[in-house]
């Protein structure tokens, strides 16, 4: 079976690193990158990308404003994204479930809860 491809977003490397050494023990290719504009060449390039993980806040552009942009291209479109903050308000999460992102993750992960996901969202992969 081909690992499931998994695109990390944050502006941050420690968390970048924390979510690759997670996402690699669970036996999923990972690849990360600091901004959105990152984000969209690597999808451009590679849009094999079965799941996206992105920060809410970031300097450039916002989370949110990924999951418009992947919205406006029916490739990108059908990739499920799941959002990290340590920051965000009701209004902020109402958004993102309002533009498809499919969970809110905050910061610090609960990372028994984010297996749990994974499992969802891949129920052909053995996740644990």
């Amino acid at each position: 079976m081909t690992k499931k491809k998994i695109l990390v977003i944050d502006d941050d490397q420690d968390i970048l690193l924390e979510l690759q050494e997670f996402l690699s023990s669970l036996d999923l290719a990972c690849e990360c990158v600091g901004n959105v504009s990152d984000a969209l060449e690597h999808l451009a390039k590679d849009p094999a990308v079965d799941l996206i993980i992105t920060d809410l806040r970031m300097p450039e552009q916002s989370g949110l404003r990924l999951i418009q942009q992947l919205n406006e291209h029916a490739e990108h479109a059908r990739i499920p994204v799941i959002v990290t903050s340590g920051h965000a308000d009701v209004d902020d999460v109402i958004a993102l479930f309002r533009y498809g992102a499919v969970d809110f993750l905050p910061k610090p992960i609960y990372y028994q809860h984010f297996i749990g996901l994974l499992q969802r969202i891949f129920p052909d992969q053995q996740i644990s």
